[in-house]
């Protein structure tokens, strides 16, 4: 299997943890374009106990850099990080789901 269809087979799932947090994973197969050229729109999610999103990596809207000189992007990538939208440079599907889990463990373990 490679990376791409691992993401999608990720499409629907939701996994609690031991924590009281929970994921949610999202991605659907699409056309390339300019915005999207990987060609899979995507949303990859932590919540909080109470059903809030604290950390979200997807690719489905644009946004405007918080960063002063940020330079314009044109794909759409991004995290949010509570309520700050940061790019996210998207390499591959593995490395989304890796850069993920990294920081929902990073997240977890420092709130």
């Amino acid at each position: 299997m490679n990376d791409l269809e691992f993401l999608l087979n990720l499409d629907g799932e939701v996994y609690p943890l031991d924590s009281g947090y929970w994921v949610k994973f999202e991605a659907k197969k699409v056309q390339k374009s300019k915005t999207v050229p990987h060609g899979v729109k995507y949303s990859l999610t932590l919540h909080d106990k109470r059903n809030h999103r604290v950390i979200g990596y997807d690719n489905a809207h644009s946004f405007k850099s918080s960063k002063k000189y940020a330079a314009r992007k044109e794909t759409l990538d991004h995290v949010h990080k509570k309520i700050d939208i940061v790019p996210y440079e998207f390499e591959s599907c593995a490395q989304l789901v890796e850069d993920f889990w990294n920081s929902v463990d990073y997240y977890i373990a420092n709130s």
